[in-house]
């Protein structure tokens, strides 16, 4: 396990500090706020620790304060329903005596069923993909700097783009289908803990998608005009997977209005297999500070 990957799992470790009451950190990493993604996660392994003999289902979660990443995160844990096949828990991170953050999931015994599923869109496996350091793949697209540091700095999931030509600067600025796709990994392994890789997934979940809903308006996060923020998050997960293997995130984003951009997600494994849908909606307004 690589070392920023240790990390990720030791974060997501949180410490009990009560009933039923959780503190997590943040990785020292910089940042102005805490990635929303960690704190998703880090909610969800709360609410997990509660429901010990059945996997999540699904979750919903606002985000509601930006976070601190230099002050501990309390989360809070509420038994709302013990069944036979499902069972309902709500989080409440806190900072200084805050709600940052809400998130509720239920979870479901497994059980025989129904089966049918979307169809994995058709591409390139992630292994044919060039990778982003690749010199020849930068001098033709002529990336801006900010993207390029994004994609190339070592982090514990790796991201590999189907297409980097919306980010290229040989083109100007021009407004392009609001939809990507993304093959991502936990860069390596992961302990085999189910509990752990839907975690880990939850993390992941978080990034691209606003970027996506900016597509169509010839613009990306990476723009410093550009305000941009998670609002809300929502996850289904729908079948066994793990993370440290590649997963195809398919994203589109079917509407923006005023200041808000909504996206959704599929996330297929590598074999085909629909493994969880996202939906999000966020703030994507130019920056009013300049």
């Amino acid at each position: 396990m690589s070392n920023v990957v240790q990390e990720l799992v030791e974060i997501l470790n949180l410490r009990p500090t009560g009933v039923d009451v959780f503190e997590g950190q943040s990785p020292q990493v910089g940042w102005q706020r805490v990635f929303g993604g960690l704190v998703v996660a880090q909610a969800l392994v709360a609410a997990q620790r509660t429901v010990p003999d059945k996997p999540v289902h699904s979750l919903h979660s606002y985000f509601v304060l930006p976070g601190d990443p230099a002050v501990p995160i309390e989360y809070a844990v509420e038994r709302i329903r013990d069944g036979r096949s499902f069972a309902t828990r709500r989080c409440c991170a806190r900072q200084n005596g805050r709600i940052i953050f809400s998130l509720e999931a239920s979870f479901h015994a497994d059980e025989e069923g129904f089966n049918h599923q979307s169809k994995m869109p058709d591409g390139p496996a992630p292994g044919e993909l060039a990778l982003f350091s690749n010199p020849a793949l930068n001098v033709s697209l002529r990336l801006p700097a900010a993207v390029r540091a994004y994609f190339e700095r070592e982090r514990p999931i790796e991201l590999r783009p189907v297409s980097f030509k919306r980010y290229g600067a040989s083109d100007a600025p021009s407004a392009r289908e609001p939809a990507q796709d993304i093959w991502m990994r936990c860069s390596s392994g992961l302990p085999d803990d189910p509990h752990v890789h839907r975690a880990v997934l939850a993390y992941m979940s978080d990034m691209t998608l606003l970027d996506t809903s900016l597509a169509a308006h010839g613009t990306s996060v990476f723009e410093p005009t550009i305000q941009g923020a998670s609002l809300d998050h929502s996850i289904w997960f729908h079948r066994r997977f793990r993370a440290d293997t590649w997963l195809l995130y398919s994203q589109v984003s079917p509407s923006a209005s005023g200041a808000l951009g909504f996206t959704r997600g599929e996330i297929f494994s590598e074999n085909g297999d629909l493994i969880a849908t996202v939906a999000q909606e966020g703030l994507i307004r130019p920056r009013r500070d300049l």
